[in-house]
């Protein structure tokens, strides 16, 4: 499955945290963005159980992040 997350961070830990994201084996691609949030990632896992887990173990925990909103791609 698909997802799309959005993610707001501390002001000038754009780069570390993009860089940090390419690390991950379920993130596909990332973009910095200008404007209400400072991420995009595409997503890719097998289950929405899968997804909750790497959201809130893996990206909500990185020193910087302060909020994320997730998008599943309907298909």
């Amino acid at each position: 499955m698909l997802a799309y997350l959005l993610i707001t961070v501390g002001s000038g830990r754009e780069k570390d945290i993009a860089e940090t994201l390419k690390n991950y084996n379920e993130i596909k691609q990332v973009h910095i963005l200008f404007g209400e949030w400072d991420i995009i990632a595409l997503v890719e896992v097998d289950s929405p159980e899968h997804l909750g887990t790497f959201v809130m173990e893996k990206i909500r925990t990185l020193p910087g992040v302060k909020l994320t909103s997730t998008m599943i791609v309907a298909q």
